[in-house]
């Protein structure tokens, strides 16, 4: 494959056009103020990335003052917060990308400290694998009310200028603790049968898309995270998300977009051939109906290419945009030679990461390839 079908553009099914197809990969940067608002830093952070690319989708925002999952994360659960997300909405669109803010809820992967009276909720209570945070049920009122807030937070965005929203239904947060027989052991329609499981992220999709509907027009894009496979047992297996995946292929989302540590990592449980990989059951289940946004361990320009290969719409990169910014430029000008995929300790300014994200980067080893 060429580097122009790299840079090759995309009309999304709702019609808009990405300019190519390298998006930046939702990150946590734990670099916001501690009342939720942006801090400039986060904002020259996203503008530093968002020249090549033709999307970003941020960091993940929570919708409720209980789904709070991170120290330093932006906040979107009340009204006061639109100027804030505004921000980072106009640091994205004015470097020529489409900005969609990541909207979730932490659920039990919340700190305690974090939510209101240390109270952490989830499905059931039942703790996450390896913690001693036990949650508390949320009772049926409770998870409706979190639906709507999924749908106020998706008005938000609107009103401050994103381009789209990414539904976070990934990496253990609380739409997956729905979707997880492990979280999950509820009795009543949103738990017991694969069918009900699926329910609560199913309804958070339709009130997205409603909401969408009465604020925003066709451009609005909707996007759906999530992860394959949980270790956990039980715990979700390959082919439970296929059967969500197939639901979700059919409910007029603009993308789907899996979330991977690699690229091309193999199915584990609930398959018939654990030789197959992951995408290829996915874009074997979607059969073209929804674009699938593919990530995990993505480099250089040749990994990009061999990813776009297997048939997904785009490739988001993730940590490779923060060791080197104009990735997409070096291919764009043929110097994908001269991609850096080593993080150097003496460029943090250069690179404008916001010191809490370079800490956290310095301190987990083995995370970043550092020189």
């Amino acid at each position: 494959m060429t580097t122009s079908n790299l840079l090759s553009p995309l009309t999304l099914p709702n019609g808009i056009e990405l300019k190519n197809r390298i998006i930046m990969a939702p990150m946590t940067n734990w670099s916001s103020n501690a009342d939720g608002t942006v801090t400039e830093e986060e904002v020259k952070y996203y503008a530093r990335r968002s020249s090549g690319v033709s999307m970003v989708v941020t960091a993940c925002t929570n919708v409720t003052a209980n789904g709070k999952g991170f120290h330093g994360e932006f906040a979107g659960d009340r009204d006061e917060m639109i100027p804030s997300l505004r921000k980072i909405a106009n640091a994205i669109k004015e470097q020529g990308a489409k900005a969609v803010l990541q909207i979730f809820h932490g659920g039990r992967l919340c700190p305690p400290e974090l939510v209101p009276n240390n109270e952490i909720v989830s499905a059931s209570n039942i703790p996450a694998e390896g913690s001693t945070n036990i949650p508390r049920a949320l009772t049926e009122t409770e998870v409706d009310e979190i639906i709507e807030a999924f749908g106020e937070t998706t008005r938000r965005a609107i009103e401050a200028g994103y381009d789209g929203v990414e539904i976070h239904g990934a990496n253990g947060y609380l739409i997956q603790q729905f979707f997880s027989p492990h979280a999950n052991r509820r009795e009543d329609r949103f738990g017991g049968s694969l069918e009900n499981r699926m329910t609560f992220p199913l309804a958070i999709v339709d009130k997205v898309k409603s909401v969408v509907n009465e604020y925003a027009d066709s451009s609005f894009i909707i996007g759906y995270r999530f992860s394959p496979e949980e270790r956990e047992t039980p715990g979700i297996t390959m082919g439970d998300t296929l059967t969500l995946v197939d639901a979700l292929a059919d409910k007029g989302l603009t993308y789907l977009h899996v979330s991977l540590n690699q690229f091309f990592s193999t199915a584990k449980r609930g398959v018939e051939d654990s030789s197959k990989t992951r995408i290829e059951y996915l874009l074997k289940t979607i059969n073209n109906r929804v674009p699938l946004i593919g990530v995990g361990g993505i480099q250089t320009a040749e990994d990009a290419r061999k990813a776009l290969d297997t048939g997904v719409s785009l490739v988001a990169l993730g940590r490779e945009l923060i060791i080197d910014p104009d990735w997409v430029q070096k291919v764009a000008e043929g110097k994908e030679n001269d991609i850096v995929t080593t993080l150097h300790k003496e460029q943090q300014q250069q690179l404008v990461i916001p010191d809490p994200l370079w800490n956290i980067i310095i301190n987990t080893p083995g995370w970043f390839p550092i020189a």
